[in-house]
């Protein structure tokens, strides 16, 4: 009996020789894959014989048996490369996309973008993303990252921000419309949009007043874009004052008119906010908006917040798995932020084959969330995560997976030759 007993113990060996030989070649067939994760064979033994019941001691092995294959997620190399919409996870977590057997897991982030805009695997699945609220920034919301139109319409300028100094030196002068270049004391231009993206030039006159401490400003255009107006005659747009104090520090800002009316398709009355910078009456300290000191005028900066109507010029992935589009009028908005799902137990995934995973019971469901967040790993742009497969190793695993063969064939073909001899008795 115990002569028969060894072949079945010899033929579990071959058995689970061979089926680690399954898995090692899997592994090394997988080795250019990306994001492949390598799979490890683990063996247990089989119930034993005791020679004295329960109580233990005296027993008799039966043979092996392949009790799990667990995949080993560690990290695999992450490579650089020259296509922006490679993405690598450096750490813990995967990219979801929308497979036909649903929401799949994968740490493959060959990505590209396909003729709808949607950014997708190579089999064609929707890579998930959070996507931008109306401002730009980037929400809980979760969907398929998608470009969108790859026009933006034009913003008309709503507000122009000045950072500037008025020389208190300056002689007190009346502005004349007529005159305003030799009627005022200071004057800058700036580039403004009406509500149809047309560029049109603004100048702004200052003149000082009797007072001393209280500068007027004349917002005008050039009659050329003015409804109604006479090219080369200027025409004022809006007005106001700024109030000083005796440190030369803005007091106050004293708005009047202010109604821009362009001509050739614009719509009539368009309100341009002139910002000075936070004078002491709004809650600001003064110091850090317009001033009047004994130096040189001079204009430190401007900002308007206008802009043309634009079409997409470029787009990239930033390390945060921001996707930003930049368009031909120098405008950037934010389109989506790849998400990263993790799971408490990722061995206990499941296989779907195409380099995706698939949630069970045993993995416990996504916990989706943006890159570096609770745990998960950073997204990398340019760049795309490797198989994790030592080759070396897996060579000697194939060595020793084929020694162990071997060394099971002789305890069969030892079997059968003390069995031989048993039947050699009755001759």
């Amino acid at each position: 009996m115990s002569i028969l007993s060894s072949f079945n113990i010899g033929v579990t060996g071959l058995n689970a020789a061979g089926q680690s030989m399954s898995v090692v070649g899997d592994n090394i067939a997988n080795a250019g894959t990306y994001g492949f994760k390598s799979s490890r064979a683990e063996f247990q033994d089989m119930l034993s014989n005791s020679l004295k019941g329960i109580d233990g001691g005296d027993q008799v092995g039966s043979g092996t048996k392949l009790a799990h294959i667990t995949s080993q997620f560690n990290q695999g190399t992450v490579a650089r490369t020259q296509n922006i919409t490679d993405l690598a996870i450096n750490g813990n977590g995967f990219f979801e996309v929308n497979s036909p057997s649903g929401k799949g897991y994968t740490r493959d982030g060959a990505f590209h973008f396909d003729k709808e805009g949607f950014l997708v695997n190579g089999d064609g699945y929707k890579v998930n993303g959070f996507q931008p609220d109306e401002k730009g920034e980037i929400s809980n919301q979760a969907a398929a990252i998608k470009l969108g139109n790859t026009t933006i319409p034009a913003t008309p300028t709503s507000e122009v921000t000045i950072s500037m100094n008025l020389d208190s030196r300056e002689p007190v002068k009346k502005f004349d419309q007529e005159n305003p270049e030799k009627s005022s004391n200071f004057n800058t231009s700036m580039t403004v949009y009406d509500n149809v993206g047309s560029a049109r030039l603004m100048t702004v006159y200052y003149n000082k007043a009797a007072d001393g401490a209280t500068w007027e400003y004349h917002a005008m255009i050039d009659g050329a874009d003015a409804a109604n107006g006479t090219p080369g005659k200027m025409v004022e747009m809006a007005n106001g004052s700024l109030k000083f104090n005796q440190k030369g520090v803005l007091e106050e800002e004293i708005p009047g008119s202010n109604s821009f009316n362009f001509n050739k398709g614009a719509a009539p009355g368009q309100k341009i906010n002139m910002n000075f910078g936070a004078s002491i009456k709004e809650g600001g300290t003064g110091l850090d908006a317009c001033t009047q000191f004994g130096s040189k005028s001079s204009m430190a900066r401007h900002t308007q917040d206008g802009s043309t109507a634009a079409t997409l010029a470029s787009m990239s992935f930033n390390d945060q798995g921001v996707l930003t589009a930049v368009y031909d009028n120098g405008q950037q908005r934010n389109l989506g932020q790849v998400l990263v799902a993790k799971f408490e137990n990722n061995e206990g995934l499941f296989k779907m084959g195409k380099n995706l995973f698939k949630q069970t019971l045993k993995s416990g469901q996504a916990a989706n969330g943006k890159p570096g967040a609770d745990g998960r790993g950073e997204v990398l742009a340019k760049s795309i995560e490797q198989s994790n497969v030592d080759i070396a190793n897996e060579f000697i695993g194939l060595m020793a997976a084929q020694r162990n063969f071997q060394a099971n064939t002789r305890t069969i073909t030892t079997s059968d030759q003390m069995l031989q001899e048993v039947l050699n008795i009755k001759r």
